[in-house]
């Protein structure tokens, strides 16, 4: 139904009108009524009426539409009234905008992005763009502005017209682009007020603690290996808690794709259609390298050396616009690019130039063709688009196949040279060589022992002993090392068969903390060596004994889990940046490279906070990891005194295969509460059976909506905290039964 006001202005300008909101060059809000063109409106309410979108008992969309098409401006449309506000935010991210919305301290992120992302360029890009790319496009910003003729009651920020090419911007559904790999810091100290010169590498501090690893679990089961006889596959994202949403879209051109959406994309980043899944996990090999190149030049002319030449370095103007209190202003920086791509630092004198994947049109093709993959061998054949570039992907089909590709755009490189580190930007021998061919890079199908697991870790356990050879590729194809969720990984697969969607769930969440196996004993051993009148043999002797007989599972009711952890966070606080500047696992550094003293005053303090914290160091794991979502908001806020609900999985960091994490960005901010509040780790979930019928469960923390109003917005919190999943509703007979809601958009 339409709201009063917009009812009294439609009356006013007749069906012609529609309303708009904006922003005045103050910064505030406004609503204005204006004339859609007739081709648009035309289109649009011609588009909805081709588009129906039944939400399930659990909210969750599932659009059905004549064409590709159709079904992407149903999509697009669903997504928007379940969190338009992070559609929002994340175009206008990909844009470099951020600054417009949230002030100047976003001015270097967005310059980020505006050194690689061109509004003229993405236009050029899209006006070349296959057909069929086009029309999927041109629909992805029609589902987009159609939501906001029919809601004009939702404000937004900055973006009050989507046009197709702005698909290209963000055209895959990682949760850690290329982009994001350059230092905002160091990206500052070189553009900022000082003379490029003249800039410096000193950064501002930064937290000491380890980051909660992004990143995800992927497991496929082969028929062998299944009670079933038919391939498993599970999906498990570790992300910010609410970075996609649970969606299924399916159209009369064989699309039919459910699982898990980035907000305001129009393609299932990690899912499955009635023939294959796929599941993507952060890694792969060494793709962004820095050149150091040799700069000489001044007043704005600079030239770097190639060779034995002297080659002028590009200087480009980007003009960054940024909110402040009396309205909007204006920065513009003169960013240098050599041949290997923009300058965004200097070390020792040189400047650093970045390369990395800019492929945006061949990367939405590969995002969204692999989801109408019905085939291993169809699904390779888009494989060989190589424009994958920060995942992995672990497969299943219902031909029986799992398979494995360790990464996907892999240049090739002179394998003398450290990728790890800058190399000279001055030495034709550093430059790439053409792309891997899929075949040629890490990958897996069908390894004899029946499973394939990733965790963000090194390709060489994927398969236990079936898993590729380290040294049979060169060192760039891979850059994470073994992680203690992959050791975890690898035991509860290994020696098992017979799995059901059900097993396969709990060995996903079983409770050991495999990265405690070497801290404790390290700890104990610390403890034993230490004299009996040290005061420290008193003040932790019982903390010690809880510590020695625990299993090493997490559970609510677990005293050691709590005192493990709080011990190993301020153990860790201590020697993280000692164990990156040396390059060694921060676990191995703290289990082999720390003092008896350290590990012991580490335990004491960690008991001191538990005290001060609760009143007592005995206090259960439960109390402490909670669960709280009080607001829509993108960044939360957490209070002690507010409803909150008891999970008893761990960061990743300790092992635990369910991940339920604080990120840095947050730590801070929690500071103020004495309970940790995850805000990263399992998000969307799901395990599948390939059989003749797709048999399938999920789960979504907190729930669908956004809308702290919607009864979406937590109903599957509970159920979270439990990892207890729902049965997936995949054929449109079983979404018929459990209908909450069925309508065309716009009604």
């Amino acid at each position: 139904m339409l709201s009063y006001r917009r009812a009294l202005l439609a009356l006013a300008c007749s069906a012609s009108c529609f309303l708009v909101s904006a922003a005045d060059a103050n910064g505030q809000q406004t609503l204005t009524v204006q004339k859609p063109g007739e081709a648009d409106l035309a289109r649009w309410t011609a588009e909805a009426r081709r588009v129906t979108v039944i939400r399930d008992r659990w909210g969750v969309p599932h659009v059905y539409g004549g064409s590709d098409a159709d079904a992407v401006f149903g999509l697009m449309y669903a997504q928007a009234e379940d969190d338009f506000n992070r559609i929002e935010l994340n175009y206008i991210n990909a844009l470099g905008r951020l600054a417009e919305v949230e002030g100047e301290t976003e001015l270097y992120r967005d310059l980020r992005m505006k050194l690689f992302i061109n509004p003229a360029d993405m236009q050029a890009r899209y006006a070349a763009s296959p057909a069929w790319l086009k029309k999927i496009m041109s629909s992805f910003a029609d589902g987009l502005n159609y939501y906001l003729f029919t809601h004009p009651q939702v404000k937004p920020k900055l973006l009050t017209r989507f046009e197709p090419w702005m698909a290209l911007t963000f055209s895959e559904g990682s949760i850690g682009g290329d982009i994001e790999s350059i230092n905002l810091h160091q990206l500052e100290e070189f553009y900022g007020e000082k003379p490029p010169l003249l800039a410096s590498l000193e950064m501002r501090p930064e937290s000491a603690l380890e980051a909660e690893p992004r990143g995800s679990n992927g497991f496929a089961i082969a028929p062998a290996r299944s009670a079933s006889g038919h391939a498993l596959l599970l999906i498990n994202p570790h992300t910010s808690l609410y970075f996609r949403s649970e969606v299924n879209v399916v159209s009369g051109e064989g699309l039919n794709a459910y699982g898990a959406v980035t907000w305001g994309q129009f393609f299932v980043y990690q899912g499955f259609n009635d023939r294959i899944g796929w599941m993507h996990t952060s890694g792969g090999g060494i793709v962004v390298n820095e050149y150091l190149e040799t700069v000489s030049g001044r007043d704005g002319k600079f030239t770097y050396r190639y060779g034995g030449e002297q080659r002028l370095l590009k200087a480009v103007p980007i003009t960054l616009r940024y909110k402040t209190a009396s309205g909007m202003a204006e920065k513009t920086v003169t960013a240098y690019y050599s041949h290997h791509g923009p300058i965004v630092r200097s070390i020792d004198g040189k400047w650093v130039a970045v390369r990395l994947m800019q492929e945006p049109v061949k990367a939405l093709e590969q995002s969204y063709l692999r989801t109408k993959a019905r085939t291993y061998k169809q699904f390779y054949e888009v494989m060989k688009l190589r424009t994958n570039s920060s995942n992995n992907t672990v497969y299943a089909d219902a031909d029986g196949n799992i398979a494995y590709f360790h990464g996907n755009f892999m240049p090739i490189r002179d394998p003398r040279f450290d990728w790890r580190h800058p190399v000279d930007g001055s030495d034709p021998a550093t430059e790439w060589k053409g792309l891997h061919e899929v075949k040629d890079t890490i990958n897996l199908l069908n390894p004899p022992n029946g499973w394939i697991q990733n965790t963000n870790n090194w390709p060489f356990s994927a398969a236990g002993p079936s898993s590729p050879r380290r040294e049979d590729y060169p060192d760039y194809m891979w850059v994470y090392p073994e992680n203690a969720r992959g050791l975890h990984a690898v035991r509860v697969l290994q020696d098992r068969s017979g799995f059901t969607l059900d097993s396969l769930i709990a060995a996903a969440n079983d409770s050991y903390l495999t990265g405690f196996e070497s801290l404790i004993p390290a700890l104990t051993q610390a403890y034993d060596g230490i004299g009996v009148t040290d005061p420290l043999k008193l003040q932790v002797m019982e903390q010690i004994d809880v510590l020695r007989s625990w299993d090493l599972r997490y559970s609510l009711q677990s005293v050691p889990t709590s005192l493990a952890i709080y011990w190993g966070q301020h153990l860790m606080e201590k020697v993280a940046k000692m164990a990156k500047e040396q390059n060694v696992p921060v676990l191995e550094y703290m289990a082999l490279r720390t003092t008896p003293q350290e590990r012991l005053q580490a335990l004491a303090r960690a008991s001191a906070k538990l005290e001060r914290d609760f009143g007592t160091w005995k206090t259960p794991w439960g109390e402490i990891n909670r669960f709280q979502r009080l607001s829509g908001d993108v960044n939360q806020a957490y209070e002690d005194d507010k409803p909150s609900i008891p999970v008893p999985f761990t960061s990743s960091v300790w092992g635990s295969l369910a991940a339920f994490g604080v990120s840095s960005a947050s730590a801070s901010a929690q500071n103020k509460t004495r309970r940790i509040y995850g805000d990263r780790g399992n998000s969307f979930e799901a395990v599948v059976e390939f059989g003749p019928r797709i048999r399938a469960k999920s789960l979504l923390g907190g729930g669908e909506s956004g809308d702290p109003h919607s009864p979406h917005f937590y109903d599957q919190a509970e159920m979270y905290a439990r990892s207890e999943y729902k049965d997936v509703l995949f054929y449109r007979a079983d979404v018929e039964k459990h209908a909450e809601r069925k309508y065309h958009p716009g009604q």
